[in-house]
């Protein structure tokens, strides 16, 4: 099962397109009201971890990025400056090219 996200400009919303192999899958979400909220509720759709990542690619690709967290692309980013000027340093300070 594979779940893909395009942008809807004019809304701004995202779609979720699903498909599976050659089929298209289409689905009517209904909601239903519970009043204990302690009752199990069976997910609305399960996917495997190659359809989450195709998912969240899909998400990425949107412009949706998470919004905190360790790994997020900000922190590797910062990190990634911080490892860029350590080795300017290094290399200044001992002469040579890394």
């Amino acid at each position: 099962m594979e779940i893909r996200a395009y942008k809807n400009s004019p809304y701004g919303k995202i779609d979720l397109y699903a498909r599976d192999g050659k089929l298209i899958v289409t689905a009517e979400i209904k909601t239903e009201l519970i009043e204990n909220s302690a009752v199990y509720q069976e997910p609305f759709i399960s996917i495997d971890f190659s359809g989450a990542q195709i998912l969240i690619d899909s998400l990425w690709e949107c412009g949706i990025r998470p919004s905190e967290g360790t790994g997020s692309a900000g922190s590797l980013a910062a990190t990634e400056n911080h490892l860029k000027d350590m080795r300017a340093i290094v290399s200044k300070k001992l002469g040579v090219d890394l």
